[in-house]
């Protein structure tokens, strides 16, 4: 119910009057049955924007760290997004990746949107990273369409380190839905699990316009990290 309040009375009014956002290939996203919504991840903004857009509720797995901060701060935050109802998921150890394909099949099970940051991360530098491969397990495993979307303009309005956005206009393309249907029951070849990955990225690349680098955006970040403190 709150989820429905933030979206129309709420946060969702004041996102659009804020950010004006263009939104184009909104009739891509099918009007009922489960689906995985596929975009870029470029600023803590887009949990919100693109939720307040879609004409459906939708379902994202959202870091654990959102819901164990300290203090007041910690609790308002785990509250709501709780209250929206998203799912937390550790990503730390090796299970991680499980728990989260666990998670999402069972949002899909019931017959719902889920949203999903392929590149496990937001960008450090705007540029789009390799997409994990769990997006392939659960579209392959639960025969359902990937529609990827593309978010612009989030990274110029709130970039890593910004608490609050700015105000400014934001662009949500959606591109057609993919069928993945023909790797049926091939879920556990990493082959084919890392070429529809790749596809998937390779349409959010086209919506998104950006700058594609083959390398985990955790890899890129840490890297950037080394090379900062071998300068200092």
């Amino acid at each position: 119910m709150f989820y429905y309040v933030l979206k129309y009375v709420l946060l969702g009014p004041l996102l659009r009057l804020t950010f004006r956002p263009r939104i184009q290939g909104l009739e891509h996203v099918p009007e009922d049955g489960a689906a995985i919504v596929a975009g870029n991840h470029l600023s803590f903004s887009d949990h919100f924007l693109m939720p307040a857009i879609l004409r459906r509720r939708i379902t994202f797995l959202a870091k654990a760290e959102y819901f164990t901060g300290p203090g007041l701060k910690g609790r308002l935050t785990a509250a709501f997004f709780r209250s929206i109802g998203q799912i937390p998921v550790d990503r730390s150890g090796r299970q991680a990746g499980q728990a989260a394909i666990t998670e999402g099949l069972k949002v899909l099970g019931s017959g719902e949107l889920l949203g999903i940051y392929p590149e496990g991360t937001r960008s450090h530098d705007g540029r789009l990273y390799k997409g994990r491969v769990g997006v392939a397990v659960m579209a392959i495993r639960a025969g359902v369409p990937v529609v990827p979307c593309a978010m612009q303009g989030t990274f110029e309005i709130q970039p890593p380190g910004r608490r609050l956005p700015r105000p400014g206009r934001v662009t949500i393309r959606f591109g057609e839905p993919m069928d993945f249907s023909r790797f049926a029951g091939m879920e556990g070849e990493r082959a084919v699990l890392r070429a529809v990955t790749d596809e998937i990225m390779y349409e959010i690349m086209k919506l998104s316009g950006q700058e594609y680098v083959d390398l985990y955006a955790n890899e890129a970040k840490a890297q950037q990290k080394d090379r900062s403190g071998s300068r200092d």
